[in-house]
């Protein structure tokens, strides 16, 4: 689901929410997520999930088209984990 369909499913399921309404909070959601997880903030939601900053140390690489080694910087990538209600709802059998 991109993000767009997602404020279509918004605006269609609840229509007292117009479609500005639900981009706006789609938006700010996402936004503030963002920025807590660029200050190192964990952020969790109950029943859904939780998102981490993992550390990745730096690391010679290799440059696919030439195979010339390179150097790779120390980062931190975000890193979802799914709760354990929407594990069981993922992993329903038919």
């Amino acid at each position: 689901m991109t993000k767009s369909e997602l404020i279509s499913c918004l605006a269609a399921r609840y229509p007292q929410l117009v479609v500005k309404d639900a981009e706006l909070a789609v938006k700010m959601i996402l936004d503030t997520m963002a920025t807590s997880l660029s200050k190192g903030q964990r952020i969790e939601i109950r029943g859904f999930g939780s998102f981490d900053l993992n550390y990745r140390p730096p690391r010679i690489g290799r440059n696919p088209k030439s195979g010339e080694k390179v150097r790779v910087a120390e980062k931190y990538v975000p890193h979802f984990k799914a709760g354990k209600e929407m594990r069981e709802r993922v992993d329903y059998k038919n």
